[in-house]
């Protein structure tokens, strides 16, 4: 759920990007625009509360992860960790783990306003610091998904720290928003890039270096990565924009929101032995 306020327009390719310049772009992204984003969005987001997507729909409404007490939970790219204090206010055992150190500082922020405090882990999401069979459901809202090059190593990175029994659930950019323009007004009404195109979308500096890597993956990539790394697909979410919801975020707003859905929500399962 990003934003990008930049004093000028960036300069934007879709190209391939290794993997060491995605994780370099995007810690980079995140530590520098962190303030940015949290005083953007941090109104609508709160400070102990699962908000799963710009469409609003709430972790307190929905229960995709289900009871969630005397659970271990992780929050994967956590952002302020939000919906792990929610989520411990629940009767959870949570860890919240984000790559950028720009991101946690500002969860121990919300920390100190709330009064609820969460242990916070600072690691890469495709080399997560936990033993095999660690937690009982992972999720994240837009966190690290759309961010990594290898969602194939992420997926399977997740169900390796995830018990038998276990639940997967990430809230990411819905796949069909990839043909439109980045824009919130009529103009982000128009088609105009391939759903077929994977190549990143990429912000660079003028020398070229990449400085926001975001990646696109089909609905049939999601599934297929699921499947391949051991995972059961229970359910796909897509959240309608909802009457009376008038902000905009980024390219989401209620015009858009009322024609095609902006997030996809999967929810899935690590089989037990049975």
């Amino acid at each position: 759920m990003t934003q990008h306020p930049e004093p000028t327009e960036p300069l934007v390719i879709r190209r391939t990007v290794s993997d060491r310049e995605t994780r370099a772009a995007n810690r980079r992204w995140w530590d520098r625009d962190a303030d940015n984003y949290q005083e953007a969005h941090r109104a609508f987001l709160g400070d102990v509360d699962l908000v799963w997507c710009p469409e609003g729909l709430r972790e307190a409404d929905a229960r995709l992860l289900g009871d969630v007490k005397g659970t271990r939970v992780l929050e994967i790219g956590c952002g302020a960790a939000a919906g792990s204090r929610w989520l411990d206010g629940q009767g959870a055992d949570v860890t919240a783990l984000d790559l950028s150190d720009g991101m946690l500082r500002h969860a121990r922020l919300a920390a100190e306003r709330s009064g609820v405090s969460v242990p916070l882990v600072q690691a890469d999401a495709l080399a997560m610091p936990f033993p095999t069979g660690t937690f009982d459901a992972v999720h994240t809202a837009f966190g690290a998904v759309p961010f990594v090059t290898d969602t194939e190593a992420l997926i399977r990175e997740v169900f390796r720290v995830l018990r038998p029994g276990g639940t997967w659930v990430f809230a990411t950019y819905h796949p069909m928003r990839w043909v439109f323009l980045d824009e919130p007004g009529e103009a982000g009404l128009m088609a105009v890039n391939s759903y077929f195109d994977r190549r990143p979308y990429v912000e660079h500096d003028p020398a070229g270096v990449p400085t926001y890597v975001e990646q696109h993956r089909t609905f049939g990539d999601h599934i297929r990565v699921l499947n391949a790394a051991g995972f059961y697909l229970l359910d796909v979410i897509e959240p309608e924009w909802p009457a009376g919801h008038e902000e905009a975020w980024g390219q989401w707003s209620p015009m858009r929101g009322r024609l095609f859905p902006g997030t996809a929500i999967f929810k899935a399962l690590r089989p037990d032995a049975s």
